[in-house]
Formats: C-alpha cells, sequence, structure tokens
C-alpha cells in the first residue's frame, strides 16, 4: 500500500469522529481558531478548509448557538452546544462507547489499549 493510499483510508476514518469531537469540544464557548486549536492541542489535527463548513453544518442543523463576542480588538463568533447539541452529544458519546468496545473485540485488545 502506498502512503497515498493509507493517507486517504486515514482520512476516511478520522471523518467519521470529527462530529463527536467538535461536539466535545464546544461544550464550552470557543471561535474557530481557539477549537481547531483545542482539537490540535488533543491529538486531533483539522484544517480550517475542514472545521468551518462542518461547524456552519453544525449551526444550521440547530446543535450549535453562536454570538458575536468583542475580544482582543475583534469581533469573533462564538459557538457552543444548544440544547439540541447536548443531547445530539449523548447519544453520539453512548455509540462510539459501543463502537469502540465491539473494535476492541474485533481487534483483540482493551479499549485503553487502542490509543
Amino acid at each position: 500500500m502506498t502512503q497515498s493510499q493509507l493517507d486517504k483510508i486515514r482520512l476516511e476514518l478520522r471523518r467519521g469522529v470529527l462530529v463527536l469531537a467538535v461536539l466535545a469540544s464546544l461544550k464550552e464557548a470557543h471561535y474557530g481558531y481557539s477549537l481547531r486549536k483545542q482539537l490540535n492541542d488533543n491529538g486531533i489535527e483539522i484544517d480550517e478548509g475542514t472545521l468551518y463548513p462542518l461547524i456552519r453544518r453544525l449551526a444550521e442543523q440547530g446543535l450549535l448557538d453562536s454570538e458575536w463576542q468583542q475580544g482582543e480588538g475583534r469581533e469573533r463568533r462564538y459557538y457552543q452546544l444548544s440544547v439540541s447539541g447536548h443531547t445530539l452529544l449523548g447519544q453520539l458519546t453512548e455509540e462510539w462507547q459501543q463502537l469502540n468496545g465491539a473494535l476492541s473485540n474485533l481487534l483483540g485488545v482493551q479499549p485503553e489499549e487502542i490509543a
């Protein structure tokens, strides 16, 4: 398998967890750059071309609330989970835990060994 092929498969795998990662991060308010930094600091690299459309889509679906705030000399749009977003985060977290357990069984490892 070439590096390019492996990179494409990794990208597909990561796409499935980005929504969960963004929702989990937005339990607290963030603007785009601070959200991207938090994700990157926690090992989830995401570029702006992926993050900003995802944020807009989640907001349009009613999963995020947003407001403009003045910060560091400029206005920034801050996003945070809406009530519906909190509900979905709980449901997706439960689903993730079940999938993680099932995958752990298939891989023959304990969930904490997967990292």
